[in-house]
């Protein structure tokens, strides 16, 4: 397991904390590189500069006796092969080096990730631009094996046979004049500190194995359906969930595909029924075929690059809490998903659809930056959004129920445009979704709206991206005249 931390003041106690918890791996990241889609203000002033958050985390662990548990990796800025020493020599035994190699592919930094019109077609869908990549596995390569031989030629200088002879030895490192009195006053000796502890304590141990991760409920599952996978049984199987339950139904995916396929199966076919709270990654890949009912919450990263199934997150039964008002689902739901359903009586956290591509989704609200990167599927949320929402969509639908008036503010109006309900058609797909939402989760709030549909129709917004407006005639945008009115 790799843990990442961004480089700042306290990261020591953090990291700490993390490798205490069995971490594998921590990565350290500095205030450099990073996605060209990100804010300017993030750009420019979060985090610190990766010698000092390694440095920090380094000597914390060496303090504490945890640095043999760990390996440290760092990134963020790294660009020859004197960057990767000075790495080693601060603490770090693995190195992260993204933006340079998307450089050796033809990026150019322009730095409009997020809006599909990369003028080099490395970061964007549009077919026209995607033409004019020339990127190649040998330019990456090529990078690779020169910053390689400028490490070897620097570490022969030093003397040393290998890079794991430098790792953690401060004393090669040495504060330089740079003849500016601004300079030159600024002290970087509590960087360079060496802690006192033997050698064999100052980095991660020779081939250590990883740490053990305890067997997930998804072991059970698939010892208990067996007949599905011995003679294709139909199945609907019952279990208590906790928080400490990751990635349940992933590995029963896994198994799913490799005996039939991603479509080998009904869907449905495999019903799991979870009763508590699901942790983290409720669904993860999961299948065609599979269905994940919880009856309880979930944590972050459901339907995390749903490939197929369906997951209903509903609350208990005798639960008095008004569903539309309290969140039952975390942050970062739908990442990357291609395909499937999530069904859920609850808010969304944030970045919530966040690079959906294909799969449909009812929620009663979500946090900041909701379908974010979107580029396909359908997201119904039947409450308030957070600000920054469609940022960079460019693909697929999203129909909001704005029943305080605030959408407006909200909306990332660069990405997309929004009307209310004008077609026969999207009105009758929104009905049904919300029509199979309360037959899923027999939410009181879908209830309500279905009563009432008459009067609230009227408070839907369709939300369509400008990418799409253009493209006509298009299925997911037949509304494309009003629509650019709209905007």
């Amino acid at each position: 397991m790799c843990v990442k931390l961004v480089s700042s003041a306290g990261i020591g106690t953090v990291a700490a904390g993390v490798a205490k918890a069995h971490a594998d791996v921590i990565l350290v990241s500095g205030h450099t590189g990073g996605t060209g889609a990100s804010p300017h203000t993030s750009i420019k002033y979060a985090g610190t500069p990766w010698e000092m958050g390694l440095s920090e985390v380094n000597q914390v662990l060496t303090l504490n006796g945890l640095r043999h548990r760990v390996k440290l990796r760092t990134d963020g800025g790294l660009k020859t092969g004197r960057d990767v020493v000075i790495a080693a020599i601060l603490g770090a035994e693995e190195y992260g080096i993204g933006t340079l190699s998307l450089v050796a592919m033809g990026c150019i930094m322009v730095r409009q990730c997020h809006s599909n019109t990369c003028p080099v077609g490395v970061c964007t869908q549009d077919e026209a631009l995607r033409q004019k990549f020339s990127g190649s596995p040998e330019k990456v390569i090529n990078l690779m094996t020169f910053i390689a031989e400028e490490t070897r030629d620097i570490l022969a200088q030093l003397g040393a046979r290998s890079i794991e002879d430098v790792i953690g030895r401060t004393e090669l490192l040495r504060q330089v004049s740079r003849g500016a009195e601004h300079l030159d006053d600024l002290d970087l000796n509590p960087i360079l500190a060496k802690v006192d502890a033997p050698d064999h304590m100052r980095k991660s141990a020779r081939n250590a194995p990883r740490n053990p991760v305890p067997d997930s409920l998804d072991a059970e599952i698939l010892r208990d359906a067996a007949p599905v996978f011995e003679r294709r049984e139909k199945m609907q199987l019952t279990y208590t969930v906790r928080n400490t339950h990751r990635a349940v139904g992933t590995r029963l995916s896994a198994m799913i595909t490799r005996q039939y396929g991603m479509k080998g199966l009904a869907p449905g076919h495999v019903h799991v029924r979870l009763r508590g709270t699901a942790g983290q990654s409720l669904g993860a890949f999961a299948v065609q075929g599979v269905k994940l009912e919880v009856f309880g919450d979930a944590n972050d990263y459901v339907g995390k690059g749903l490939s197929g199934a369906t997951i209903v997150v509903r609350p208990m039964v005798s639960s008095p809490l008004a569903s539309q008002d309290n969140a039952v689902i975390g942050n970062t739901v739908l990442y990357g998903a291609t395909a499937g359903e999530l069904f859920a009586a609850g808010q969304a956290g944030e970045r919530f659809a966040v690079r959906n591509s294909g799969a449909t989704v009812v929620v009663e609200g979500c946090g900041a930056n909701g379908c974010e990167y979107m580029t396909g599927g359908t997201a119904v949320i039947l409450g308030d959004v957070g600000d920054n929402f469609g940022a960079g969509m460019t693909g697929g639908m999203a129909f909001v129920y704005d029943r305080t008036g605030s959408f407006a503010r909200k909306v990332n109006p660069e990405s997309v445009v929004w009307q209310r309900l004008a077609s026969a058609h999207w009105e009758g797909v929104l009905k049904a979704l919300v029509e199979r939402h309360h037959a899923e989760t027999s939410s009181r709030w879908a209830e309500h709206i279905l009563r009432d549909w008459e009067r609230v129709r009227g408070d839907f917004w369709q939300v369509c991206p400008k990418e799409m407006v253009s493209r006509i005639p298009h299925p997911l945008c037949d509304e494309g005249a009003a629509l650019a009115a709209a905007e």
